[in-house]
């Protein structure tokens, strides 16, 4: 078939035209399923990437408190590190200060106490600062590896529940048979007291979900802050999962069998019978003002 000019000319016309048109439908087309797509997909990254709060408290810690820092500035996550020196009275705070002045340790945050306290009144300054979707305690004494803070935390992801705790489970074969049999103790008493089933309820890794560790109540001074933590999580109705870590105990620990032991078995019964928590989730407004409030640095 033999075209003429006028109609050679209209046929290329007619097929300019429909390029044209299927390229700005092609162009919308896709610029639609980006934009539908780009946020489902940052949405899913966000997810994965989980903001966990790190809580250390530290007393007269002067020869590990750097090497625990920089263990913590090597570990592969979203960390919110949050310092809180309870008053020491050797070179800790120094070193600290001079820690702060490098990278990536000047983006943590350093608070100290006016004079000691124990243990627990620092998680409590702690926990009132941190604003992650996960929080935890680092001892300032590199008993626990840090490392292990990342095994921690996908198994939180592959629990898929909100409502859930993970406990770092240690070997406590190597301590002192007191300290060990004392651990052993207390934590059958709050199975029992609690109806629960964990092996390690002193352990310092508890990975808990931001809401809840804000909102504990933290009354305990040493080291019965322990055993309140973890009667609060069970009676705000929260599941404790464990996992095993790495574990090497210090020779000489500020923790005595004795003198803190009975304290912790106190502070079982009490939270079981006479002074229970009750979890009300924080609304957005109030997550919000307790964010802004803040202690000197």
């Amino acid at each position: 078939m033999v075209l003429s000019r006028s109609g050679s000319n209209k046929l290329l016309l007619f097929l300019f035209l429909f390029v044209r048109v299927n390229s700005v439908i092609f162009r919308r087309d896709i610029g639609l399923f980006l934009k539908d797509e780009d946020p489902q997909i940052s949405q899913e990254s966000e997810a994965l990437e989980m903001r966990v709060s790190v809580v250390v408290p530290i007393f007269n810690e002067e020869d590990p408190v750097a090497q625990v820092l920089e263990s913590l500035a090597q570990v592969p996550l979203d960390l919110e590190v949050v310092v809180v020196d309870d008053a020491s009275t050797d070179r800790t705070w120094e070193i600290l200060q001079d820690l702060r002045k490098k990278e990536p340790f000047n983006t943590y945050r350093y608070i100290r106490h006016d004079f000691n306290q124990g243990k627990g009144a620092g998680l409590r300054t702690g926990f009132g600062l941190v604003s992650g979707d996960l929080v935890t305690v680092q001892d300032g004494d590199m008993e626990y590896n840090p490392q292990d803070l990342p095994s921690l935390l996908r198994k939180w992801e592959e629990a898929a529940d909100a409502k859930v705790a993970i406990y770092g489970c240690r070997d406590l074969s190597p301590q002192k048979l007191t300290t060990r049999w004392g651990n052993r103790f207390l934590t059958t008493v709050t199975n029992i007291l609690y109806g629960c089933h964990i092996h390690d309820m002193e352990t310092c890794y508890k990975l808990i979900p931001g809401a809840l560790a804000r909102a504990l109540p933290m009354e305990g001074r040493r080291f019965e802050i322990e055993p309140e933590i973890t009667a609060c999580i069970i009676q705000a109705e929260y599941k404790i999962l464990e996992i095993p870590i790495s574990y090497t105990p210090r020779q000489a620990k500020k923790l005595s069998p004795w003198k803190d032991g009975w304290p912790a078995l106190a502070m079982l019964l009490r939270r079981r019978f006479v002074n229970r928590f009750q979890f009300v989730a924080p609304t957005p407004t109030s997550v919000s003002e307790k964010q802004t409030t803040s202690l000197p640095q």
